[in-house]
């Protein structure tokens, strides 16, 4: 049988079921390639009491896990929700497809975790994924600033994902670029860093003065940009104790 198991935000978010879960699987496997980690795979293995094998998008798109499956007991660990990415979610289909009994443990993922921010979480319109740019190869991909324009369109507010181990400086300075390159006047942003862990932190400043004086923030990963469009009162009112 196949488990997809969510691991929430921090170190200890795993449920109770979940942990049952992992405790009699032959295999455990940890999804390594979407996100940022704010922990070390050595202490989720403390947590959780047995091997953990990092893998990358290359070994879960193979649809080896699932051959397995059809054999033992197997575990595929996800930070936050399982579901929340499409890899996932094909993984999920193919087993039906193959008959391979599979179950899914819900946790908590960054969708809902932004709503510590204030804003309302059905103000928000179509997530959008920020790649790292690669000057020197000219390959500079802006498309992701279509999402946002057409959020605020109707607006709706914009959470934006970056790539792994892009930096901080560098996501604001492509974020500037892309949002010139769509006439996308920027102003105030959000700032998410490590939701749901000791670490957690919100900053709500103009891009300009978060650029200027970054080091002064130390934005660390895994963090999230969001843009939001117009404010309700009391959105404004909690985003403002963030400054």
């Amino acid at each position: 049988m196949l488990y997809l198991i969510g691991l929430g935000l921090n170190l200890d978010s795993i449920s109770k079921s979940g942990l049952e879960i992992v405790k009699r699987c032959k295999k455990i496997y940890l999804e390594s390639y979407t996100v940022d980690f704010p922990y070390s795979v050595s202490a989720l293995q403390e947590v959780i009491g047995k091997k953990i094998i990092p893998v990358d998008r290359d070994f879960v798109e193979s649809y080896k896990i699932i051959d397995e499956a059809k054999k033992m007991d197997v575990a595929l660990l996800v930070y936050g929700n399982p579901l929340t990415a499409t890899t996932h979610i094909s993984l999920l289909h193919e087993a039906k497809l193959s008959k391979i009994k599979c179950k899914v443990i819900h946790n908590a993922s960054i969708l809902d975790a932004v709503a510590e921010t204030g804003l309302q979480l059905y103000k928000f319109g179509k997530v959008a994924s920020m790649p790292s740019w690669d000057y020197e190869k000219k390959f500079t991909p802006d498309s992701f600033m279509k999402i946002i324009q057409e959020n605020l369109s109707i607006n709706a507010h914009s959470l934006l994902l970056v790539d792994i181990g892009l930096p901080f400086d560098s996501a604001l300075q492509q974020l500037e670029k892309a949002a010139e390159n769509y006439n996308i006047k920027l102003k105030k942003i959000i700032i998410c860093q490590a939701l749901g862990t000791k670490h957690s932190k919100i900053i709500f400043k103009d891009i300009k003065e978060l650029i200027k004086d970054k080091k002064k923030f130390n934005i660390k990963s895994p963090y999230c940009i969001i843009l939001p469009a117009k404010l309700h009162f009391f959105e404004k009112e909690i985003l403002e104790s963030f400054e």
